[in-house]
């Protein structure tokens, strides 16, 4: 499997615009992120350059637009960035970022049920 491009923590703000609704044009996604995040066009049309160039989006010219879709899902951008921190902090252990992660956070009664819920599925899958 191709390894999937490292997107910088700029390029995901681009991103969750580009994945919650596509075809977007370039204004559309300029004007939300100028206000929220302070940026200038010219920057964001770089940000959205580098996503053209790591082949993680594409676009349509579409008479003076351009539209913008993603090439990867947000699934898969998700599951590629966290195996990078896994990787990174936790040297691939799983169990450890999961005890650390149940050692310092405040879970509810819903959250301790959907993930036993979860490992138990896990069990079962694993011992058929």
């Amino acid at each position: 499997m191709k390894e999937l491009p490292r997107i910088s923590e700029a390029e995901w703000e681009i991103m969750k615009l580009i994945w919650k609704k596509n075809p977007i044009t370039s204004d559309e996604i300029i004007t939300p992120l100028s206000s929220k995040m302070g940026w200038t066009a010219q920057t964001i049309k770089t940000f959205i350059n580098r996503l053209l160039k790591k082949e993680v989006i594409r676009f349509e010219k579409s008479g003076r637009n351009y539209l913008y879709y993603p090439i990867l899902t947000e699934k898969e951008c998700i599951k590629a960035e966290n195996k990078s921190f896994l990787e990174k902090v936790y040297n691939g252990a799983i169990g450890m970022l999961v005890s650390n992660f149940l050692e310092d956070e405040a879970l509810s009664e819903k959250d301790i049920e959907y993930l036993q819920q979860l490992l138990n599925s896990r069990k079962k899958g694993q011992s058929e």
